[in-house]
């Protein structure tokens, strides 16, 4: 993976529940405060870092791309997040599209493992089990109707990721609310794994954490009052406290340097 994914309590939640979606062939809605983890979550299931660009940079293959093959087997989802003002059709294409590439992917791994022979019949889409939706808001009534009908077709597990009010939205569409199998909210990081993440970024920075020393209590104290476990905002806010501690030649965290970072970054209520 190009970044260092940290996996949490709240990850392993969102991964029974897309599982659970999946398997049951239903619909799922995760909902959740913006920057929580949501998206993060939702590429990791699918292994969208690794499978998304694969796919995106289609062209020859090579003997190096059967470890993605395995990937896009082994989860079997297309992750997709849909322009601002999206198109309805463009929406049913790019989904396809998406979902074809990924089935060719698959097809191959079958195909080496020697459990699919002969010549390439039917339609690999069908392969993909589970779409997941980003930014999920942004659907129009149309395109949800369609995603619905897709649905019904062909059985496909659909989540749509969205902010906390979506699955209300939901409820003024029948046939799609329906459909919902699973409600998944994803929340904010706890106490227990605010230190765990935090650990790990004090790491990062050559250092150990030590609640048992004051000075680290008061900076974990501070960062905790100021992110309040929101893992988008301790992922913009450690760049900052590790600039702090470049120009002013620091060792320590401290709840000043927490401060002054954060005073750098643009918080929102």
């Amino acid at each position: 993976m190009p970044r260092d994914f940290i996996i949490t309590k709240e990850h392993r939640r969102f991964k029974e529940f897309a599982t659970a979606v999946r398997k049951e062939k239903t619909i799922g809605i995760c909902h959740g405060e913006a920057g929580v983890g949501k998206t993060l979550s939702a590429r990791r299931y699918a292994h969208w870092d690794e499978v998304g660009t694969f796919v995106d940079e289609w062209g020859p293959r090579s003997t190096a791309d059967t470890k993605v093959q395995a990937t896009a087997h082994r989860s079997r989802t297309v992750f997709y997040t849909p322009e601002v003002l999206p198109r309805h059709k463009q929406i049913m294409h790019d989904i396809g599209h998406l979902q074809t590439r990924v089935g060719i992917c698959i097809d191959e791994h079958l195909r080496t493992i020697g459990k699919v022979t002969g010549v390439h019949v039917g339609n690999v889409a069908k392969l993909v089990e589970l779409v997941i939706i980003d930014e999920a808001e942004r659907l129009t009534p149309t395109a949800l109707e369609l995603l619905r009908d897709e649905h019904d077709r062909h059985e496909l597990a659909i989540i749509f990721i969205g902010m906390p009010g979506i699955d209300q939205r939901f409820r003024h569409y029948p046939q799609l609310y329906s459909r919902l199998g699973f409600s998944h909210n994803y929340r904010s990081l706890g106490r227990d794994e605010l230190l765990f993440v935090l650990e790990r970024q004090w790491k990062r920075l050559g250092s150990t954490l030590d609640m048992d020393d004051f000075t680290d209590a008061q900076a974990v104290a501070a960062i905790e009052r100021i992110t309040r476990g929101n893992f988008r905002l301790l992922e913009r806010l450690f760049p900052q406290i590790r600039r702090v501690m470049r120009i002013n030649q620091l060792e320590t965290i401290t709840d000043d340097v927490v401060e002054a970072a954060a005073s750098i970054l643009v918080i929102g209520d």
